[in-house]
């Protein structure tokens, strides 16, 4: 079955899941794309010993159970934006695997921070740590507590810019939501990681010194935006260069956001790294839903 052109969206019963769904009913119907709800189901070994062949009723009670979830989260979808098309998959197994062989075709994985089988205060689970990591598409990962209001329904996108070539494709991808979304478009780059030497004769050198970095900056994230200023040239676009952490410059621009886009890792990061330090850290501490952009081919 082809997935090309939906949005996939994790269902697995959850209140994570469940604002998940809200968010993704709500880019369904901005992106005029279909939304597919995702579900899977896998036999519990307790049930029956090693070598024996679970008996029909299990699956398809477990069979049953799934597609249950499936109506619920039709529901929650069409609560959102009655219009959209709505399709569905259900997999026997790992919920991992399915979500990774749809996000081949798919323009993005939508699921929640943490499922039914997440401990209590345990921000990302196994099963969207892994998909994040490994996705052939972004991945946005949505908390239970961010909520669709009347604030982030129409908030900005944002997305943060640090000169790396995954950070290239997740502004791309950006500035295409911020597009697709008729909403303005929140660039930040910081410089507080940049080779600056302080220890100078007096604060006046010092601060010049700063001011010559950020007019630097500034002309290199003009340089670096330029190109999809062009491309997309309805989107309002905000420049935020600032003296801060990527982190906390990140989460504040992201209050009110409809999403925030980052890639999985940036400048600084080691080759073969699935996910930086930035990007770990705002999956936990991020305001909003937060897309993951993670390089080609790997």
């Amino acid at each position: 079955m082809s997935y090309e052109g939906n949005i996939v969206v994790a269902v697995d019963g959850s209140e994570a899941s469940a604002a998940a769904i809200r968010w993704a009913a709500n880019t369904a119907a901005k992106r005029e794309q279909p939304l597919r709800l995702a579900s899977s189901y896998m036999m519990p070994q307790y049930l029956y010993a090693e070598g024996m062949v679970p008996p029909q009723e299990l699956f398809d009670e477990l069979q049953t159970d799934t597609m249950e979830k499936i109506l619920a989260a039709r529901e929650v979808a069409l609560e959102i934006a009655p219009d959209i098309r709505i399709g569905h998959t259900i997999a026997e197994g790992s919920p991992i695997d399915m979500l990774l062989e749809m996000s081949k075709e798919a323009t993005m994985i939508v699921m929640g921070s943490r499922g039914l089988g997440g401990l209590s205060g345990m921000v990302l689970g196994s099963v969207s740590a892994a998909v994040v990591s490994h996705a052939a598409c972004p991945v946005v990962v949505v908390r239970e507590d961010n909520m669709i209001n009347e604030t982030t329904k129409y908030g900005p996108v944002v997305v943060g810019v640090d000169g790396s070539d995954v950070s290239a494709k997740a502004t791309e991808y950006a500035f295409a939501e911020a597009e697709a979304r008729n909403t303005e478009l929140v660039a930040v780059h910081t410089w507080m990681d940049m080779q600056v030497q302080t220890s100078l004769a007096g604060l006046a050198a010092a601060q010049a010194q700063w001011q010559e970095v950020e007019a630097d900056q500034r002309a290199l994230l003009d340089e670096r935006l330029a190109p999809l200023i062009a491309k997309y040239p309805n989107v309002q676009v905000t420049k935020v260069i600032t003296r801060d952490r990527p982190v906390r410059a990140l989460a504040d621009a992201a209050e009110g956001a409809q999403m925030l886009v980052v890639g999985s890792h940036g400048r600084g990061g080691f080759k073969g790294m699935l996910l930086g330090s930035t990007s770990r850290a705002l999956l936990q501490s991020a305001p909003c839903p937060m897309m993951v952009v993670r390089p080609d081919g790997k």
